[in-house]
């Protein structure tokens, strides 16, 4: 792995798979087929402390879920992909509504389906408990499982790494 601070640099587009990053990966099925996910709150936080530094942020989805959209919405997420089977394609699309740089992109998976999009990324990064040959592509593999504050660890590395060195 090369040093995760050094591509974190001019990161301006962090992409989030959803199921097993932003959430612990297992899905809630009600009775009447109704769908919840549950979602860390330090994650959120994260989230909004790197939009607040002009940081972009986007959800990409293979599965179409109205509690990602709620979410979404609530942490005023730009941009939103759902039902997106191709993730690298996804990322070349967010590449071009964006304008940026592969070098200025940072996206987090856990899964096979991820790999196309880790590795379009300037910097790929997993979760914890990502599938093996996930964790082999990634630059970074977090210390956080999916959906236990992962991508705070992401957001907390950004941040850091757009303050600059300490002096």
């Amino acid at each position: 792995m090369t040093d995760p601070t050094e591509r974190a640099q001019g990161i301006r587009l962090l992409i989030l798979d959803v199921d097993g990053v932003l959430t612990d990966g297992g899905l809630y099925v009600g009775p009447r087929g109704e769908e919840w996910k549950r979602f860390h709150v330090h994650d959120g936080a994260g989230i909004k402390a790197i939009q607040q530094l002009g940081i972009q942020v986007a959800l990409v989805s293979a599965r179409s879920s109205q509690a990602v959209a709620l979410r979404a919405a609530e942490l005023r997420v730009q941009h939103v992909m759902q039902a997106e089977q191709d993730k690298g394609r996804a990322l070349q699309q967010l590449r071009t509504q964006t304008g940026l740089a592969a070098s200025a992109i940072a996206a987090v998976g856990d899964d096979l389906a991820d790999l196309p999009m880790l590795a379009a990324a300037g910097l790929a990064i997993a979760v914890a408990n990502a599938h093996p040959r996930v964790k082999a592509a990634a630059h970074w593999v977090t210390a956080a499982c999916g959906g236990q504050g992962a991508v705070r660890e992401v957001c907390d590395l950004l941040s850091a790494a757009a303050a600059g060195p300490a002096q």
